[in-house]
């Protein structure tokens, strides 16, 4: 106030203290920097200032450092660029147009006709038959007459066997098991009646059948079987 008063009094002291100048001499804004000031109390402290970069350029350069981390280029094994470089710059790889194949599901049926005939070279020795490779049929000469009569099954072995025998037995398995299916099907409630008969009809006979032959075949192959 004092100043204003003096200007405002004399003519002369616009000279020595020029009012137009204090106007025009304005502070300049500081920029702002990134300072948080902190102790071990968590109150503030002008003492001890930490200066924290500001949040872009921190995970910018976490970002870089993690890229730089991963990539394989980074890589200061020579060996690694050799790989990497060498071949591809007399190979080049073929322009191929395939398809990839299309697989189907097989029908209920075809899985059914594959395991029965999976079970039948089981159950009539096909690995045996392979391995020790029996004859078809033996030969046995009559004491009586002295002529050469065939012979079907391998008597008194258990363990062996000729391969008429082994596909005989295991068609006798396959016919038992195709019955067991056939008397199932007869109590299909959705078929008529005269094919459930037909099939009942079927698949007891077919039972019936393999049972009687079976035991018929063991007691040619082992006279004294269950006696």
């Amino acid at each position: 106030m004092l100043f204003l008063q003096l200007w405002k009094k004399g003519p002369n002291f616009n000279k020595y203290f020029p009012y137009s100048q204090l106007k025009k001499k304005k502070k300049k804004p500081q920029p702002k920097s990134h300072t948080t000031k902190f102790h071990s109390g968590g109150s503030l402290n002008p003492l001890r200032p930490i200066e924290m970069p500001p949040k872009s350029e921190s995970s910018a350069q976490i970002s870089s450092s993690a890229g730089s981390a991963d990539s394989p280029i980074s890589s200061v094994d020579p060996i690694f660029h050799i790989l990497r470089i060498l071949p591809f710059s007399f190979l080049r790889p073929p322009r191929l147009r395939l398809k990839l194949p299309t697989f189907t599901l097989p029908s209920p049926m075809t899985v059914y006709a594959l395991v029965l005939l999976t079970y039948f070279m089981v159950v009539s020795g096909f690995v045996y038959d392979v391995i020790v490779e029996p004859p078809g049929i033996g030969s046995t000469q009559d004491p009586a007459t002295g002529s050469v009569r065939p012979v079907v099954f391998l008597p008194g072995r258990v363990n062996g066997q000729y391969i008429i025998e082994g596909l005989s037995s295991g068609f006798m398995f396959v016919l038992g098991g195709i019955g067991i299916v056939m008397m199932d099907l007869a109590l299909d409630r959705n078929r008529a009646k005269s094919v459930k008969v037909s099939y009942a009809f079927a698949g007891i006979s077919s039972v019936v059948l393999a049972y009687v032959m079976s035991m018929l075949f063991i007691r040619i192959k082992i006279p004294a079987y269950l006696r």
